[in-house]
């Protein structure tokens, strides 16, 4: 299937190239940042990175694919700078107007982003990281894995949207968006088992602290920029989210590649699934079964993805909830500006709506009357 977002910094081909290319002769510096990092040699941090940037005629001989290597290459001197705590623009002014440049060019912040520290990192001894510890290794391919899925489950509910619930097509469709996002719960499992609490909050944290560009702060690369929050949209909060959730929402869509806020900008404050799947019944559910048992089928499916989500936004919380606790954290919130107070916020809100999708499809009452049986 061709997706429309596939031209904008999200096909498969194209994170290959990025991954690829070097176009700043970065290779060789970056596999010395994480020994930077751990003497906190900031001179050397400074050095590497005024080293780095290209002259005039070198900015304009990046193409695309370049600009978002370059971002990448640049931004993880920025996040290392950051977290020994001084603002690399202040000590490396010329790099301002750069990652402007940058920014407008690939028509994302100036600033990189989970997508530059993860899906357009290379692998191997090539890949760019701030510690060189495994763990890290684990965090960044938890991100690389769920990434195709996501960028598949986005298009799904593109198209779901504009399929009736009545349609036969809605409960195939809900189910093929089910399948993409069980890899979300899987990556989130690995991260459990292979990262620790105490690594994340004390050694890797520090390094997504947000920077100063151009009279704007811009956070750091965070896995709340990977847009599980675009799938809540499409599915239940474009119009049945609450107020704290809706502006962390607005908060992170400018971290988003081009396509997601696209798809942004046409399902906020439209009618979500699950509102659809709603209205299709109506006020007599047991009456739009006989008239449509298709209904059952799509609301049963949607059930389904919201059990999914739930599971996955379960086990992030247990990780936050460990990783936040007053007596380890350095920061009250997460890297993107979520909090555990707004997890928890979110799996309330996202139950809410599995349990109506569950009652509408006959499931809670089923479940209900077999546990009174027993």
């Amino acid at each position: 299937m061709f997706f429309r977002g596939s031209l904008l910094h999200g096909n498969d081909i194209q994170i290959e190239h990025v991954c690829a290319i070097d176009p700043l002769g970065a290779d060789e510096v970056c596999g010395r940042l994480p020994e930077m990092n751990r003497r906190a040699d900031v001179a050397s941090l400074v050095g590497s990175l005024r080293g780095l940037l290209p002259d005039a005629r070198g900015l304009a001989d990046l193409d695309m694919d370049d600009c978002l290597a370059a971002m990448r290459d640049i931004g993880i001197f920025l996040g290392s700078i950051r977290r020994h705590g001084h603002e690399p623009v202040g000590l490396v002014p010329e790099v301002g107007p750069l990652l402007v440049e940058l920014g407008n060019r690939t028509d994302l912040v100036p600033r990189d982003i989970v997508h530059h520290y993860c899906t357009w990192n290379p692998l191997g001894e090539r890949q760019r990281m701030y510690t060189g510890d495994a763990q890290e290794n684990h965090l960044q391919n938890a991100v690389r894995i769920v990434f195709p899925h996501l960028r598949a489950a986005l298009e799904m509910c593109h198209i779901l949207r504009d399929v009736e619930p009545a349609d036969p097509k809605f409960a195939v469709l809900a189910d093929a968006l089910d399948r993409e996002l069980q890899p979300m719960v899987e990556a989130i499992k690995l991260v459990g088992e292979h990262v620790s609490p105490q690594f994340f909050a004390r050694t890797l944290r520090p390094y997504f602290e947000d920077v100063e560009v151009d009279g704007r702060r811009y956070l750091g690369p965070a896995a709340a920029q990977v847009p599980l929050w675009l799938v809540d949209e499409a599915v239940w909060a474009s119009d049945r989210g609450e107020r704290n959730y809706l502006d962390f929402l607005d908060h992170s869509v400018p971290y988003s590649l081009p396509r997601w806020r696209e798809l942004h900008t046409a399902w906020v404050g439209t009618s979500s699934l699950v509102t659809a799947v709603i209205d299709a019944y109506g006020d007599d559910h047991d009456a739009a079964d006989r008239a449509a048992p298709t209904l059952v089928s799509s609301a049963r499916a949607l059930a389904r993805v919201l059990r999914t989500m739930l599971v996955f936004r379960g086990r992030h919380l247990t990780i936050a909830r460990q990783a936040y606790q007053e007596d380890l954290r350095l920061y009250p919130v997460g890297s993107g500006g979520a909090s555990v107070d707004l997890l928890r916020e979110i799996i309330t809100l996202t139950r809410q709506n599995s349990q109506v999708t569950k009652g509408m499809s006959g499931l809670d009452l089923r479940a209900r009357a077999a546990g009174a049986a027993t």
